[in-house]
């Protein structure tokens, strides 16, 4: 075990993982492939205590958003949470989970044609509620994606740490979809975007604790560039036609290093790392660094080799950084070069893969079926509900989004669903939402009243519910609590 266990706390890494690593490797890792296995062994990226009840429940298409066809067209859509980064920088972390999920959208060659947002806040008025529709509605606005729809609510215990859950949703043409997984030995990982600097850094890790303060975890949140975004959805989706082009990733979570070591796994492929390659914006930094930055506004490509030109052009015309930072191999392994040296050298099944701790959602969360009802007077109850900040009007929120830019939207916010036209007499509805109290007083009831609550919105909108996603929102385990 290594001398300093501060090391490991500073990390979000418990002994027993440590303890794990070893001996998998059969060695002690060195200081940049400790931090690699903090990133990728996080529950954010690894999904360490749900990834079996994902794989039980849910049937991806293979790529980063879900899809559901209506006829030729195919409609994209995922819902992420950025609440850890909105509770230390409301504005920025509202901004760049929105960029993030656009990106994961345009990742499956989907041009972006609406946004949602389903928002849990203490009280209205507070500097985390300004900073958060702020953040939301500068950058929706700035790339020219409409925000069409959602919720806001309030209760008590989001009064540190709000939940913000912002969904995406995109068109894409049958046959022009795209997927993460890389393919051909000898192919090229390509970086396209902005230059990498030191913003976001154990993001991944900070997004998987418990949150306590909020100055010592201002360097884990990322800064959004929305003018770099829309230059991004452009260049992405006019690559995203390239006959030459294999797969597209969002460098989300843990950047690089997670991006580039997903697409190699999805294909049962190696891959080797240039840091040396990758634009910087920052001097000094340390490879893991480079590998574990969350710097905005950035896409990686599998594309055949000696076709990278192909994207260059492309970067350039949209004066966007353009890079070669990798290849891939066939052994499955993980290898990072910088400076000339290999710093980094791992199975890439180890990398990927996290311990799995997947336990009974029943023991650790047991649910209620003990509702109390009151059963006095009217009128009192029912005045105190009308003025509760929930029911009341979201007029002063969403009138601050620039809801019609595009002109597709046919029903803005504020209806039962969105709606939005496509083509012809076809069209897309599209809700929402959440409800905490009752999740907390029976997680499996109330999530099935959120859902029929979902279906309902869709049919009173005159759309048919056709697929659904979803974002959980669970507390700390070890106390017991639900939140979602």
């Amino acid at each position: 075990m290594p001398a300093d266990i501060e090391s490991l706390k500073k990390l979000s890494m418990s002994l027993e993982d440590y303890g794990r690593i070893v001996e998998a490797l059969g060695r002690e890792p060195n200081p940049t492939e400790l931090y690699i296995f903090s990133a990728m062994w996080s529950e954010h990226c690894g999904y360490r205590h749900s990834r079996r009840l994902i794989k039980e429940h849910l049937r991806p298409p293979g790529g980063n958003a879900g899809l559901v066809w209506i006829g030729d067209w195919g409609i994209a859509f995922k819902v992420e949470s950025h609440n850890h980064p909105c509770a230390v920088e409301p504005f920025q972390g509202a901004a760049t989970g929105i960029g993030g999920i656009i990106r994961d959208v345009i990742a499956m060659g989907a041009r972006p044609i609406a946004l949602l947002d389903s928002l849990h806040f203490s009280r209205p008025g507070s500097r985390i509620y300004e900073g958060v529709i702020s953040g939301i509605s500068v950058y929706g606005n700035s790339i020219g994606v409409p925000t069409v729809g959602g919720e806001v609510r309030f209760e008590p215990q989001f009064e540190l740490n709000p939940l913000v859950n912002v969904m995406a949703v995109g068109l894409v043409k049958r046959g022009e979809l795209r997927t993460n997984q890389a393919r051909g030995v000898g192919n090229s990982i390509v970086l396209l975007g902005s230059k990498t600097g030191r913003d976001g850094l154990h993001g991944a890790s900070f997004a998987s604790r418990e949150l306590h303060t909020e100055v010592d975890e201002r360097p884990s949140v990322q800064v959004g560039d929305p003018f770099t975004e829309k230059k991004l959805i452009e260049a992405t989706l006019e690559i995203s036609r390239l006959k030459s082009l294999i797969s597209i990733q969002d460098m989300g979570a843990a950047g690089i290093l997670s991006s580039t070591t997903e697409m190699a796994a999805s294909g049962g492929l190696g891959l080797d790392l240039f840091l040396d390659q990758v634009p910087l914006r920052e001097e000094g930094m340390e490879p893991w660094e480079i590998l574990l930055s969350e710097s905005q506004e950035r896409m990686a490509f599998v594309v055949e080799k000696e076709k990278e030109e192909d994207l260059r052009r492309i970067a350039e015309k949209w004066e966007l950084d353009f890079a070669r930072i990798g290849v891939l191999t066939s052994r499955e392994e993980f290898r990072v070069f910088y400076g000339g040296e290999l710093v980094a050298s791992l199975p890439l099944s180890l990398v990927v893969n996290a311990p799995d701790l997947s336990q009974e959602m029943e023991r650790l969360y047991p649910t209620s079926s003990k509702i109390a009802f009151w059963s006095g007077r009217v009128r009192e109850p029912l005045l105190a509900l009308l003025s509760h900040p929930t029911i009341a009007s979201k007029k002063p929120v969403y009138e601050k989004y620039d809801y019609g830019v595009r002109g597709k939207t046919v029903k803005p916010p504020g209806a039962d669903a969105a709606v939005l036209h496509l083509e012809g007499k076809k069209g897309i509805a599209l809700t929402l939402g959440g409800n905490s109290r009752y999740t907390a007083l029976n997680p499996r009831e109330g999530t099935k009243a959120v859902l029929f609550e979902a279906c309902a919105n869709i049919i009173s909108s005159g759309g048919r519910p056709l697929g659904v996603t979803n974002c959980l929102n669970f507390g700390n385990r070890l106390r017991g609590r639900n939140n979602c």
